[in-house]
């Protein structure tokens, strides 16, 4: 029996990062400049500061994306707000900060856009930072019901976190690969999603997924034949980095 899907108000079309490659990635710059080129929908990734903020960052260590070092989760929000999260990407961005998930909610609900958080945990708080994202998020969007944010993660703690705090807020379980039991972990978790590598998407996944109820979602999609193929398969969500070669109203 084919379970019916939950409410959808979600744009099939999401901007990775903020804008892709195209910007410093998780910055509010990257929102910006996602906005500019006309997408109304985000995926972002969230992690805990030392002193349980909720900021923007992809990587477990700082190097990458800042000119900070160390383990992130390990600093205070007081020095992670101090550095430069800009620079590494190009002069132009030199000296944009990190981005805390209180600024990056102000602009999407000042802009009527839609979020989706990744819930990225460093290793080891996968419980609590699910439940201080959850927590987060149904703060700041306690007064826009309409534009509620998606809340995925590849660490099934993470998302049970998340459940025990927030259960009302939707939720998705991302998947690199089918591993044992990923059906079984989406529908005891109350995933309303499924957010796969896109590669893994085809008719039997998409056809399991939709008959659990599941929306189905592809990353990162970079490729004209990679997104019509998705498109033929009839995906409910398609995150790109390419936001200069796909319009969102495509």
């Amino acid at each position: 029996m084919t379970v019916p899907a939950k409410p959808w108000p979600y744009p099939r079309w999401i901007a990775h990062r903020g804008a892709g490659r195209l910007a410093p990635e998780n910055t509010l710059a990257a929102f910006r400049l996602g906005a500019a080129h006309g997408y109304r929908m985000y995926e972002c990734d969230a992690k805990l500061s030392a002193d349980a903020v909720v900021f923007l960052l992809h990587d477990t260590t700082l190097e990458r994306t800042t000119n900070g070092t160390g383990m992130a989760g390990e600093q205070d929000w007081s020095a992670l707000s101090q550095l430069d999260a800009g620079g590494w990407h190009s002069r132009a961005f030199a000296g944009e900060p990190l981005a805390t998930l209180d600024a990056v909610a102000r602009h999407c609900q000042a802009q009527g856009h839609w979020l989706n958080i990744e819930i990225k945990p460093t290793p080891g708080t996968e419980l609590a930072t699910g439940r201080a994202v959850a927590s987060a998020a149904d703060r700041l969007w306690q007064d826009d019901a309409a534009r509620t944010p998606l809340l995925t993660s590849f660490q099934p703690d993470a998302l049970r976190g998340a459940l025990e705090t927030a259960p009302h807020l939707p939720r998705g379980l991302l998947l690199d690969t089918l591993w044992n039991g990923w059906m079984d972990t989406a529908q005891s978790l109350g995933c309303a999603a499924l957010v796969c590598n896109h590669a893994l998407w085809d008719a039997t996944t998409v056809a399991q997924a939709r008959g659990a109820g599941l929306r189905t979602l592809a990353y990162t999609v970079n490729d004209e034949w990679a997104a019509q193929r998705l498109f033929d398969l009839g995906l409910d969500g398609i995150i790109t980095d390419r936001i200069d070669l796909f319009s969102p109203d495509r």
